[in-house]
């Protein structure tokens, strides 16, 4: 019998190229919220690849830890896979769905609803690439490991993350943040470490925003604010005042307006509050 050595090198590269599925469940570890604007964090092999519906999205850190997001849309389900050189596990992960309400909100300046004026128009295009900028960060480091504190130590939810909103009468966007409603001038603090990616004041619609990455594409806002007290590049501590609360912006009275994004997908931040990443005494790597 002949034997096909191009097919065998081919069959060999094959098998080499084909990772070989852990049966240990330590390889790969993971804790969260599996619901529409939800996460998972995880610890795995240090440095192995993450994919998501066999997308490759982020790396974990050299401790093995990762978090990945999940959007207010998000199917019911995930294939989640960890690949570390030959070696991989994956997680079919179920997602819930969520809850959201419906708000309206009147009296709002038309100039915040429906803007028509060119100059605004134009400010509003050059605001956009500057907040796309400060979102675009995807930093190696793994700061959200330890959870999220609440960024007010006293305040009230006006605003559900999520809600389908009706602005002045006319439908828009769903709020993809949490409102805590607080008296203006109470100081805002940082909920995780992390380093600021935007600082600014004055912006048509946000008025006072902060940006903060804390590793791997997580990233919080935090808009309306009175005051800033960062600047961008500056590196922040768990609990460090980052400004005060405010109504500047698209604003109808004092409050936050807390925001989360991983990679571009929107996220309740409320839901990482006291959550941390899984620990383990197996030696990974």
């Amino acid at each position: 019998m002949r034997c096909d050595r191009r097919g065998l090198l081919a069959g060999a590269a094959a098998a080499l190229a084909t990772p070989a599925w852990s049966r240990d469940p330590a390889d790969l570890i993971l804790s969260g919220r599996l619901v529409q604007g939800g996460f998972v964090m995880g610890r795995t092999w240090p440095r192995a690849l993450i994919f998501i519906d066999g997308e490759a999205l982020t790396t974990a850190s050299a401790d093995g830890v990762f978090v990945v997001g999940f959007d207010r849309d998000a199917s019911p389900s995930i294939l989640l896979e960890a690949r570390s050189g030959q070696r991989a596990e994956r997680r079919t992960l179920p997602v819930a769905r969520g809850s959201f309400p419906s708000t309206r909100i009147n009296g709002l300046p038309p100039s915040t609803v429906e803007p028509t004026d060119p100059e605004l128009l134009a400010r509003i295009q050059r605001e956009v690439a500057i907040k796309t900028e400060g979102f675009a960060s995807r930093r190696d480091a793994d700061d959200f490991r330890s959870g999220f504190d609440w960024p007010l130590s006293t305040f009230r939810v006006s605003s559900e993350w999520g809600a389908q909103r009706v602005l002045n009468g006319t439908p828009a966007r769903p709020h993809y943040g949490i409102d805590l409603a607080s008296p203006q001038g109470t100081p805002i603090r940082a909920p995780a470490d992390g380093v600021v990616t935007l600082a600014q004041p004055g912006m048509h619609f946000e008025g006072g925003l902060t940006l903060i990455d804390h590793g791997q594409g997580l990233i919080t806002a935090y808009l309306h604010q009175s005051r800033i007290d960062v600047l961008p590049a500056q590196r922040i501590t768990r609990g460090q005042v980052i400004g005060t609360v405010g109504m500047t912006g698209r604003a109808t009275g004092p409050h936050l307006c807390w925001r989360m994004r991983w990679r571009d997908r929107q996220m309740n931040p409320a839901l990482l509050v006291g959550q941390v990443a899984p620990e383990t005494g197996y030696p990974l790597g």
